[in-house]
């Protein structure tokens, strides 16, 4: 029997994403010393001993250094929610004020979609959408209500089939790009309990748009809406 809030469900059936990673770096650093010259030939044979032993000890491998350790990254199953997700960070091309810029920023914003399905936090939404958003007047209420009193879901993986911007500004001075997205089915999980799946075809394809401005060197969703 399926669950009155997975029937309640419509999903982002006007939204679709794809994910991220991390890297991480490792700095390594060396020392040297010197040595008086004078004393070379009187040290030679009675500090020959101590010498070796130090040089053994100088020149002994040190234990290599290792790179912190990240958690590993667990996909939601009926067994609990996401583990450890990853933050997507915004690309570098997504800052800039171009065709590309705000391609790459579209295609940021569902990775942020994304990151929300796996662990309910809409808050990095939030922070790059205006209040006026359309889609996210639907998507905030729905996650709120999947990851209610303990639930969570898995799936509803958005993934962007393409992207694309004539980049020209419009009157109330924004910028548009559609999107073609997919979605995966969505399933519904409380402790100890199954609630159901939300299907959503393979096929089921849909065109967005997001209307965007540049303000203060970044990309910003001012609306998102359903075209098709």
């Amino acid at each position: 029997m399926i669950h009155e809030r997975v029937r309640a469900w419509s999903g982002f059936a006007v939204v679709r994403v794809g994910a991220l990673g991390v890297a991480a770096v490792l700095v390594l650093g060396g020392c040297s010393g010197d040595g008086e010259p004078g004393a070379e030939a009187a040290e030679a044979s009675s500090s020959a001993s101590p010498s070796s032993g130090a040089t053994a000890s100088a020149s002994a491998p040190s234990s290599p250094t290792q790179a912190p350790t990240l958690a590993a990254y667990k996909p939601a199953s009926a067994e609990g929610p996401a583990e450890n997700v990853p933050l997507p960070v915004m690309p570098e091309l997504a800052k800039q004020e171009s065709k590309e810029g705000l391609e790459a920023f579209a295609r940021h914003w569902y990775a942020l979609i994304n990151y929300g399905y796996e662990t309910g936090e809409a808050g990095p939404v939030k922070a790059v959408s205006g209040e006026s958003c359309n889609i996210c007047a639907n998507y905030y209420p729905q996650l709120e209500t999947a990851f209610v009193d303990d639930d969570w879901m898995g799936g509803g993986q958005v993934e962007t089939r393409s992207v694309k911007s004539d980049f020209v500004v419009t009157p109330e001075g924004r910028y548009q790009v559609l999107i073609q997205i997919s979605q995966q089915s969505m399933d519904f999980y409380s402790p100890g309990e199954y609630l159901g799946t939300r299907e959503i075809s393979s096929l089921d394809l849909g065109v967005q748009m997001i209307e965007a401005t540049y303000r203060d060197g970044e990309w910003f969703a001012d609306d998102v809406v359903k075209i098709q």
